[in-house]
């Protein structure tokens, strides 16, 4: 006896080859799956050629509409995941080439008489609320790192680093030789490179964070255009 084809077998996670023919045939419900499943990674892939999240988010639901076009001339001969990021870094790479035509080379653009040039090279760059927020996160960080270097070491950095003192003032505040200021405050930066660099390691597999709301709004935009193009057959 034949079993119904109306009802949609589960998506588990190890069914992806089933999820693909599904998704070619047009099953919104296993490409969105699809999408959520490799959506960091792709995010990832465009942020690391885009300078801007949005621009990447831009990539990325781009190349999720010409990947689902694609997908039933797909012939598994390379992982999907290879498949996609081969087709949202193209995406990305065709955005940022358009951008850089774009570009006023920088001799033309210190010669030039415009105005607006002249004070986009001159100007300090604008300062907004996130920019401040980052500001004050990483400023927050240097100074717990700086907290926890030894007392002799710190002091000579704060003197030396943060108000710029030269070494023989430094020397003469603290009663020291100006050899001991040297190597107290080579030892002082070489504690906070390490700290800084575990800092670091520990917060790489959060860069680019891909929180569930932008996986959502990726999600949905390329749900919504798939329906305008009549790529979704499942409804």
């Amino acid at each position: 006896m034949m079993q119904s084809s109306a009802r949609p077998r589960p998506a588990g996670p190890d069914n992806e080859s089933d999820l693909i023919a599904r998704a070619a045939a047009g099953d919104q419900t296993a490409f969105e799956v699809l999408i959520r499943r490799h959506n960091q990674l792709l995010f990832r892939t465009a942020r690391s050629i885009l300078p801007g999240d949005g621009e990447a988010e831009d990539a990325v639901q781009e190349g999720w509409l010409r990947a689902w076009r694609a997908l039933p001339g797909f012939r598994a001969e390379s992982r999907l995941s290879t498949w996609l990021v081969q087709i949202v870094r193209n995406e990305a790479l065709g955005r940022l080439r358009r951008t850089s035509a774009q570009v006023i080379p920088l001799e033309a653009a210190m010669l030039s008489q415009d105005p607006k040039t002249q004070a986009a090279l001159t100007e300090e760059p604008a300062r907004g609320p996130e920019q401040e927020l980052l500001r004050a996160q990483v400023r927050r960080l240097m100074e717990a790192r700086i907290d926890l270097l030894p007392e002799a070491y710190r002091t000579v950095f704060m003197l030396r680093a943060v108000e710029e003192m030269s070494v023989d003032e430094v020397a003469l505040a603290l009663e020291i030789p100006e050899a001991t200021v040297r190597s107290r405050f080579f030892r002082a930066r070489s504690l906070l490179r390490e700290g800084l660099a575990q800092e670091m390691d520990n917060a790489l597999s959060e860069a680019f964070g891909f929180d569930g709301a932008r996986c959502d709004r990726i999600t949905a935009n390329v749900l919504a255009r798939a329906r305008a193009e009549g790529l979704n057959r499942s409804e």
